[in-house]
């Protein structure tokens, strides 16, 4: 059987949890070949964002350039574009290449609470790239920047998907692992709303999950999964590596994405 191929193209977290780290790992773990393009460097680990530093424009164009002429992605994941002149590249290259199955994570805010994309790099976000996307993942946080409505519960995450939908021209997953309850997430898709009920691991061990989840959806995409499906089983996926509690650092800990290898090794 063929191995279908995924991009992600975010930041390196040099402790393994989120990132271009956590995408690969994902990928493999989806049964897709992993490719990434670095759009930043950062300094972190579970307690805090140390340093960012970004990647050349030039650089990540030779990037992705040199992946799509020699193995053309089959889905691509974007996690972390901290600037307006990265988000216009990625936005030009991809449609340059007729890019598909495109997940966005638009990664703002770090879970240690660090700021990590620029004012203006989330209108070219959303002018530019979102357009192009099958999926679009925000979190309550980034959905409430994005919708610019105060998410307070479940009927709000249902207007900010709505809202974010229709303005920006893209399928929206809200997900509410933010909020007080259960993990449940909203998708709303060319008209079409579907709930995904997740009840909510007591575990602080959640570093990276944004990540985890929009790259398992796009192995999913790549494979030829319907967009409500590979919502589904990325949640499968993402809710038995929580449920796993890996328990590393000192901080808001890594995911373990390997708990299903981990189990076959055991036996």
């Amino acid at each position: 059987m063929e191995l279908k191929t995924a991009l992600s193209i975010a930041g390196s977290d040099c402790s393994g949890g989120a990132g271009i780290q956590a995408d690969i790992k994902t990928m493999i773990m989806n049964n897709v070949y992993a490719m990434s393009a670095i759009t930043a460097i950062t300094a972190q680990n579970t307690k805090e964002v140390k340093d960012v530093e970004e990647t050349s424009p030039k650089l990540l164009k030779e990037q992705i350039d040199a992946v799509f002429e020699d193995i053309y992605p089959d889905a691509i994941k974007i996690g972390m574009l901290p600037s307006k002149e990265l988000v216009e590249l990625v936005a030009e290259r991809l449609s340059f290449y007729k890019a598909k199955n495109i997940v966005i994570d638009p990664v703002m805010i770090s879970t240690s609470g660090k700021r990590l994309l620029k004012t203006d790099a989330i209108k070219a976000m959303t002018s530019k790239l979102f357009p192009l996307a099958s999926l679009v993942t925000p979190n309550i946080p980034e959905a409430s920047v994005l919708s610019g409505i105060d998410i307070k519960n479940e009927e709000d995450m249902v207007r900010a998907a709505r809202i974010i939908s229709t303005e920006y021209n893209c399928s929206t997953l809200v997900k509410g692992g933010h909020s007080i309850g259960d993990s449940n997430d909203f998708l709303y898709c060319q008209g079409e709303e579907i709930w995904y009920e997740t009840k909510k691991i007591q575990n602080e061990n959640t570093h990276g999950t944004g990540c985890t989840l929009s790259s398992a959806i796009a192995s999913n995409l790549a494979k030829g999964m319907t967009l409500q499906a590979s919502v589904s089983k990325a949640k499968e996926y993402i809710t038995g590596a929580i449920a796993a509690n890996l328990n590393l650092g000192k901080g808001n800990g890594p995911l373990n994405h390997g708990y299903m290898l981990s189990k076959e090794l055991s036996n």
